[in-house]
């Protein structure tokens, strides 16, 4: 989350005769994060979050990520709500950009998460794709492996002075990934989260509390979000997998949902294709975001680093899977 888009007094009042939900006592930006504009906001009756949603945001998407939300809150699974204003709408204008208002989800996101954190992520992750099974919802993944030869295009000098010869084990890795990669239609499929990082998670005390953030949530292979997650939750500094941590995190996901034997046998390229996506989409914004940016870019190194990992692993098992 971050703040690109200024709302002053005026605007935020004005905007909120538009909902019944008091009038604003506080009001706050949030600096963390890299696509929208957020901010705390407590009127007399709660709290919320009031989102702007930038450039990077298609606007077509929005209906589907508000409905992602509705769908997991009506199913009990904890993540923030979207308040439909008096036209019975959860989207609104605010400062001529798409804007909406989320109930405030209570919890931290942990910095280092801890074995049973990762054990809970992986339970909660099971019953969020539960939650969702039965959706008409849809969004196609247009961050998966179809776009990864065209995000890579053009950046192999600026992969090479990341790391001795990365740019050549990217290319490796591309290779290897097109011939691994498995059918989609072969695996169970649905609407995963995309992007659950720690950040995207949030704990009180030591017992998860809820998700937030479901602005990449799409349709795919839903082996694929727990491949996201154990590269997201399980590595320590230097590319070093965690062994405990992926053994945990896979038996609370095959705890709630058990896996099937073909995606059990996808896992290692899923896991892979993963770590790809987010050292391109880094690579991406560590090329192109201007020096002046808001916001900094994260450095697709560390993303580099665990495609080390990858490279050596095999099977499930390297990754800590004991079956149950």
């Amino acid at each position: 989350m971050a703040v690109y888009t200024e709302v002053d007094d005026d605007a935020l009042n004005d905007f909120l005769t538009r909902y019944d939900i008091g009038e604003a006592v506080a009001f706050k930006g949030i600096a963390e994060g890299v696509e929208n504009s957020n901010y705390l906001l407590e009127t007399t009756e709660a709290r919320f979050i009031l989102t702007l949603y930038e450039k990077r945001v298609n606007p077509d998407d929005l209906p589907f990520f508000m409905g992602v939300m509705e769908a997991l809150s009506a199913a009990n699974f904890p993540c923030p709500q979207p308040v439909k204003g008096k036209n019975g709408s959860a989207l609104q204008t605010l400062l001529d950009k798409p804007a909406a208002i989320v109930t405030f989800l209570k919890g931290m996101s942990p910095r280092r998460p801890d074995v049973n954190q990762c054990r809970q992520i992986g339970e909660a992750m099971a019953r969020m794709h539960l939650a969702l099974q039965t959706s008409s919802l849809g969004r196609p993944n247009n961050l998966s492996i179809d776009a990864w030869d065209e995000l890579y295009d053009g950046r192999e000098s600026v992969a090479a002075t990341l790391a001795p010869n990365l740019a050549t084990l990217i290319s490796g890795d591309l290779e290897r990934l097109h011939d691994q990669w498995p059918d989609p239609d072969t695996l169970p499929r649905g609407i995963i989260h995309a992007d659950l990082f720690p950040d995207n998670a949030f704990f009180l005390g030591a017992n998860f509390s809820g998700v937030i953030d479901f602005y990449f949530a799409c349709t795919d292979m839903l082996a694929y979000d727990v491949a996201i997650a154990l590269n997201a939750w399980c590595f320590e500094a230097r590319g070093e997998f965690n062994m405990t941590k992926g053994r945990a995190l896979m038996a609370g996901y095959d705890s709630v949902r058990s896996f099937t034997e073909a995606e059990r046998k996808a896992l290692p390229a899923l896991i892979h294709g993963a770590a790809m996506r987010f050292f391109l989409t880094r690579l991406v914004d560590w090329t192109d975001t201007p020096a002046d940016a808001l916001v900094r870019p994260k450095n697709p190194v560390e993303y580099a680093e665990k495609l080390g990992f990858h490279r050596l692993a095999r099977t499930v098992e390297d990754y800590g899977y004991m079956a149950g």
